[in-house]
């Protein structure tokens, strides 16, 4: 996160967790009103929604006419947030709801939300009737349901329709609620214990539903206005504030996840780094909850819950357990699901701190040291700095430090290590790049109203001039995208690994303050770009040399959300270029491509990446139980096929049976848990650590001379 003291930015945030809805910290309790038949909105309401219309017309980077087009878009982007799935709405509503299709802006701008309640309570009524049509269908037995049949369900929306009358709807929900039972029962459960579950499932639902209030309507249609702009321009409810205040602080109980509602789940976005859940490394992105738990044995269905309601389960006391059942987000199947556990904690300044290794790398002229320093967060503790000035922990001070130890031990080469980074203190990327680079530009900030500031490295100093590699993932995001963009534009160090995040983007806090409310708009007031004039936004940075990943792009990125800002350009600012690793790289490239053609890791990951597309090329899936089993032996043995084909070209002996498979994958979890606070030499460093080796070679007199 970035403080800019500066009168129209009040609060800066460079990280990809402004993406977040909820970070699991500290318990908030939520009252839910009593159930009414009809919502209507307050007149503190209305008073808002001119608000929110004049902070985005105002602040926001992108500027929309109030036009009938921008309508339009509104009214989709309600109902895609209402009924994203094509569950509940049937033609005849989209039909009646097309007479706001060019009357949404002007009702806005009358303060006048009654379309969206309207459509809201159709809403309302229709999740209603759904649920007790199922609930109907449970109660004349699982039976009745007929798995014998040769039917599909299409679980892509984009290649739905909405249904034609209530006789279609009916069969949509009776297909539906046979797609789950098969998938329970692939998990292992009786049918008893599946009619027990969906029953308790769908009353919980309908319950939900009937004590819904005005905010929740007022906040998802205002929402589905701003996220027009950018996905990361949002509208605070007072709830929603308050635990936006309890997520920035650096004192978390709890487990350490950010996560956001998908449909009916509640999906994982990020990781805190230094949390619970990433100590673990058993929850992972993009994974799917759909239990939650005190104990293994208590483990409560939360599909279909609300989000507040959800981290509020997973919320609790440091040194308690609280057990989740997921769904892998790279399962290829829903039914592929596993239950973990996390024992909440604090995340505290020092679990996010950089650290250290040397790895040894052989060459034909003898070892090689390369040091490795993981930078996992850009952070500094603004209130020791604040008071005791240079001497306070934080990311510069720290790989400073680290880098003198490195030197004292010579080594040949340093990697910086920032997969995973989410972001963080714009003043400590500015800093750290300082470290590396002589005095020039490191990043460029253009505002909302055109204006651009520079920010710069004004020491001529330089700690570490060595052969330098950065590493980044699809999770590296913000200020590390800032770091590694400079590096890459400097020509300072080689970049490996996956194209980052793509979040260029600078979010502002403006309360609406009206009343005691304690509402604020979450704005984009400024992007980020790159000293090349080229803006990392929705492109990301593209490494000099691409290593494969199972994090899905369509899944996790910028890229990935609607309505993100466009990656464009800036006119450059003054700096200097080391042409010297530009004439290097297409060498690096084709001794990288020809090591890793024979790396049993390297090849695993692209076998499982292919495996993956396979399965989610396929959105139909057959209702029918015999089908259905004989699909997940078949996805069973493809994965033992995949890691046994691994395990064999590494010397290592096969598993004979699927359930060998998981029971090793869930050992080397609770190992990898038990060695956190180390740095996992793993498959991807010891590859760059000979990238960079080789780089090194490049540079010997000898190599220069053979060259020529």
């Amino acid at each position: 996160m970035t403080l800019i003291k500066t009168p129209a930015l009040r609060f800066l945030s460079t990280s990809v967790f402004a993406i977040a809805i909820c970070i699991l910290g500290s318990s908030v309790q939520a009252s839910l009103p009593q159930a009414q038949e009809t919502l209507k909105p307050t007149r503190a309401q209305a008073i808002t929604s001119v608000r929110i219309l004049d902070g985005v017309n105002r602040y926001h980077m992108r500027k929309h006419d109030l036009d009938d087009t921008l309508s339009s878009e509104f009214l989709d982007n309600y109902l895609q947030s209402l009924d994203g799935g094509k569950a509940y709405f049937m033609a005849a509503d989209i039909a009646d709801f097309e007479r706001y299709r060019a009357q949404l802006d002007d009702a806005l701008q009358r303060s006048n939300l009654q379309p969206a309640f309207e459509i809201f309570n159709r809403y309302q009524k229709r999740i209603s009737e759904r649920l007790e049509y199922s609930l109907g269908l449970i109660a004349q037995g699982l039976d009745a349901l007929d798995f014998s049949k040769d039917e599909t369900l299409e679980r892509d929306p984009e290649k739905s329709t909405w249904a034609k009358d209530e006789n279609a709807l009916n069969d949509l929900s009776r297909r539906r609620l046979k797609d789950t039972v098969i998938t329970m029962r692939l998990m292992g459960k009786t049918d008893e214990e599946i009619k027990e579950t969906l029953e308790r499932r769908y009353r919980n639902q309908l319950n939900r539903v009937k004590q819904a209030n005005s905010e929740d309507a007022f906040e998802i249609y205002m929402n589905a206005f701003t996220q027009i702009y950018d996905p990361h321009t949002q509208y605070f409810s007072p709830k929603v504030s308050e635990n936006f205040d309890i997520n920035m602080s650096l004192q978390l109980e709890g487990i350490g996840a950010v996560l956001q509602s998908d449909d009916e789940y509640t999906k994982v976005v990020s990781l805190v780094t230094g949390g619970p859940a990433e100590k673990g490394q058993q929850l992972k992105e993009a994974d799917r909850i759909i239990g939650v738990g005190q104990s293994r044995a208590e483990i409560i269905d939360v599909v279909g819950w609300r989000l507040d309601e959800v981290v509020q389960r997973i919320r609790g006391k440091k040194d308690t357990m609280v057990f989740l059942e997921v769904i892998p987000g790279d399962s290829k199947s829903d039914s592929d699901t596993k239950v973990i556990s996390i024992k909440r904690d604090t995340v505290n300044l020092e679990d996010r701190a950089a650290q250290s290794e040397i790895m040894e790398i052989e060459t034909p002229d003898g070892k090689q040291k390369i040091g490795i320093i993981n930078v996992p967060t850009f952070y500094a503790n603004l209130e020791c700095l604040k008071n005791a000035g240079s001497q306070c922990r934080s990311t510069t001070f720290d790989v400073a430090h680290l880098i003198e130890d490195l030197k004292k031990q010579q080594v040949d080469g340093l990697v910086i290590d920032l997969r995973n980074n989410g972001g963080g203190s714009l003043t400590e990327v500015n800093q750290m790049l300082g470290l590396f680079i002589k005095t020039g530009p490191t990043v460029q900030i253009k505002s909302f109203n055109g204006s651009i500031e520079v920010l710069e490295d004004h020491d001529p100093d330089v700690l570490y001039d060595g052969p330098l590699a950065v590493m980044v993932n699809r999770l590296s995001a913000s200020a590390s995208e800032i770091f590694a963009g400079a590096i890459q534009d400097y020509q300072r160090g080689i970049i490996v690994g996956d194209r980052t995040f793509g979040k260029g983007t600078v979010q502002s806090l403006q309360p609406l303050n009206y009343g005691s409310r304690g509402d604020r708009l979450k704005v984009t007031m400024a992007k980020f770009y790159r000293v090349s004039g080229f803006s990392n936004q929705h492109a990301g940075i593209v490494p000099d040399i691409e290593f494969p990943s199972l994090i899905d792009h369509d899944e996790i990125g910028e890229s990935s959300l609607p309505h993100a800002l466009p990656s464009d350009q800036i006119r450059p600012a003054r700096y200097h270029r080391d042409p010297m690793l530009e004439t290097n790289l297409t060498y690096l490239r084709t001794a990288h491509e020809e090591r890793v053609d024979h790396n049993p890791e390297f090849q695993y990951v692209k076998d499982q990446m292919a495996s993956i597309e396979t399965a989610r090329a396929k959105t139909k899936v057959s209702l029918n139980w015999k089908t259905r089993q004989q699909e997940k032996k078949e996805l069973e043995q493809r994965r033992l096929t995949i890691e046994n084909k691994r395990r064999e070209a590494l010397g290592e002996k096969p598993f004979k049976t699927f359930e060998e498979l998981e029971a090793s994958l869930e050992e080397k979890s609770e190992s990898a848990a038990s060695r956190h606070g180390q740095i996992d030499i793993d498959y991807e460093l010891k590859e760059t650590g000979k990238i960079l080796s080789d780089y090194i070679a490049l540079q010997s007199p000898q190599t220069r001379m053979a060259q020529h």
